[in-house]
């Protein structure tokens, strides 16, 4: 008797559970199909931007691509036009250069013609002036009695006539 009353005790205790269980599971159930109910829509309104907004990405990345290389192309232009300009004003400055370097030795030259011909004579006609006035001091020196002769004359400024 204590064998039938234990395995009847057993046998509510597992009809206990098992109801137990299949509320568990019926509310489990219910939940997983609530919040299947509620995340279909959301995924399937992710899955429809994304599809949406696809084409878009892929235009705008092709888009910034075309933008770059574009850029990428004038740049090069714009350093070919740069450099192009730049030795063309350093052939110019080069040139410019050329020319005056030729005008001021020109100039130069001119002032050492101008020089040696105007100077020349007139230093050669003061030398002439000079040796003549020395030659009449000398002159007049032997004139005078020998006590009353000057010292000859020490004039430095001869120097400067020889070149």
């Amino acid at each position: 008797m204590v064998t039938a009353l234990a395995v009847v005790l057993q046998t509510i205790i597992l009809a206990t559970m098992f109801v137990s269980l299949k509320r568990a599971s019926d509310q489990m159930t219910r939940i997983a199909s609530d919040l299947h109910g509620r995340i279909n829509p959301i995924i399937s309104r992710i899955d429809f931007l994304v599809g949406e907004t696809q084409p878009r990405i892929v235009n705008m990345v092709t888009d910034a691509s075309e933008v770059v290389h574009i850029a990428r192309s004038q740049a090069q232009k714009v350093d070919r036009v740069l450099t192009e300009a730049l030795d063309r004003m350093r052939i110019q400055l080069i040139h410019a250069d050329q020319i005056l370097t030729g005008a001021l030795e020109s100039i130069d030259d001119a002032g050492s013609s101008v020089r040696r011909t105007l100077l020349g004579p007139v230093q050669q006609a003061s030398a002439v002036i000079r040796g003549i006035k020395t030659g009449l001091e000398v002159l007049r020196s032997f004139r005078r009695p020998t006590s009353e002769r000057p010292a000859p004359p020490s004039d430095s400024s001869d120097e400067g006539m020889f070149i």
